[in-house]
């Protein structure tokens, strides 16, 4: 298939841990389908199902993304997609559109939706803003945060641990921004949380020509998380400071 045709006949989810919980969820009634029914709820109700949906659209849609079943460079229909998550193709469309927003896919006109394209070079960049970012906010905490509060974290790191060990891509995006985003969050600055964990989301997409992340370089990632954590509690300043610059200079993760 030509690249940039539209991949109507080929892509459907995988069960994947967070795309299952995504999907599984989507054969909805006909009322938060988007599709008139007799029996259709209040103006109200119905706002709620319908954003309810688009939220699961989006997150199935996030983790085919990662997992690298949304091809780069390929289009993709509305109505098709919704033909596979068994619901009309207003939700997707509107899950694709916050896509868009974000930089993930691009708009087709009166075709669907290209996913966007990009190489080392677009990586390395967002590495490097968040490295800004995050470095300094993490060697600060680490001389002022108590080990009681990463001791707290820990289930944090370890389904990162967990997600890497069975190379469920979906589900380490997820728990990798998560353990990121509440080491952050301890810096009380909710602006900085909501801006790196942006930046964390677009560098998880695959790159051209190598759509997915080796399940080895998952496990390496999670396993500098667990040792920044054992630092951290340790207090060890001076493993924090190699730790947190290896791990962004490397997979950016």
């Amino acid at each position: 298939m030509e690249q940039g045709r539209a991949r109507d006949d080929v892509w459907a989810p995988h069960a994947s841990a967070a795309s299952m919980s995504a999907s599984s969820s989507l054969r909805v009634p006909e009322q938060a389908r988007g599709e008139h029914t007799h029996s259709e709820a209040p103006a109200a109700r119905a706002a709620v199902q319908r954003h309810s949906v688009r939220g699961q659209v989006l997150d199935a849609l996030r983790a085919a993304l990662v997992d690298g079943e949304l091809v780069p460079g390929q289009v993709y229909s509305a109505p098709a997609l919704g033909a596979r998550f068994g619901v009309s193709a207003t939700p997707v469309r509107e899950a694709m559109q916050q896509l868009a927003v974000e930089g993930a896919v691009e708009v087709v006109p009166n075709r669907g939706f290209r996913v966007a394209e990009r190489g080392p070079g677009e990586l390395a960049e967002l590495a490097e803003v968040r490295a800004l970012l995050e470095v300094p906010v993490m060697l600060r905490l680490a001389r002022t945060v108590p080990p009681a509060s990463w001791c707290a974290l820990r289930p944090l790191a370890d389904a990162t641990v967990a997600a890497a060990a069975v190379g469920d891509r979906a589900s380490y995006a997820e728990a990798d921004r998560a353990f990121h985003g509440a080491v952050l969050t301890l810096a009380g600055n909710a602006q900085l949380v909501m801006v790196a964990d942006e930046l964390h989301r677009r560098s998880q997409w695959p790159l051209e020509g190598n759509p997915v992340t080796r399940r080895a370089d998952l496990l390496a990632d999670a396993a500098e998380h667990t040792a920044l954590l054992d630092a951290l509690i340790a207090q060890d300043l001076a493993v924090v400071q190699s730790l947190v610059r290896e791990h962004f200079a490397g997979s950016g993760g």
